[in-house]
């Protein structure tokens, strides 16, 4: 089975794809794309777990009152890199104009992405160097674990610009690194 790109998408621009360029594309392009090595990455339908997850956390976050928590939007990396997470606590001056539709990364303070079965590689390997590359202090990773979620938290370690564990969460998200949290991570919570 071959599916059918449009005219715009395939081959593409000369020369490639732009962080830039995704504020323009076409009407009809699908609403989450990301930039990741200058190669568009359209993200596939989310499960109830991963939309459930997306909620918790942006309900159950009180972060400090100088950030705010921010729901799939870009990060723009570079040129030709401009992913996407799937929450993201951002400086709240950087929130200072509606049409914002990306941030620099010294205005995240956070990034967080859910595990999906299409976007396992990225969010555990890609997605990360790229952060860390980029200056970002702090990622979670969260990966479904029994039906639940689990939380993978990391700090960088400025010396060598790569993340370093600082905690495994099952059940509950405790810690103070980057900020204080405490979060009970049942889903079932969300559901209405």
């Amino acid at each position: 089975m071959t599916a059918a790109f449009p005219d715009w998408f395939y081959p593409g621009p000369p020369g490639g794809w732009t962080a830039d360029m995704l504020d323009h594309l076409p009407p009809g392009a699908p609403r989450h794309v990301e930039l990741i090595d200058g190669s568009l990455v359209m993200m596939s339908p989310q499960s109830a777990f991963h939309m459930l997850t997306l909620r918790l956390l942006e309900r159950g976050l009180d972060p400090p009152p100088d950030l705010v928590v921010v729901r799939e939007m870009s990060v723009t990396l570079g040129r030709r890199q401009r992913p996407e997470p799937d929450i993201l606590l951002v400086k709240r001056a950087a929130m200072a104009s509606l049409a914002t539709t990306s941030f620099k990364p010294e205005d995240v303070h956070l990034v967080v992405e859910v595990v999906s079965p299409e976007s396992a590689e990225r969010d555990r390997t890609t997605k990360p160097i790229k952060y860390s590359d980029a200056g970002i202090r702090f990622l979670w990773r969260v990966e479904q674990e029994d039906e639940a979620p689990v939380v993978y938290t990391f700090e960088l370690e400025q010396g060598v610009r790569a993340y370093v564990p600082t905690g495994v969460h099952r059940k509950r998200l405790r810690t103070t690194v980057g900020f204080e949290v405490d979060l009970d991570l049942d889903l079932s919570r969300v559901v209405s």
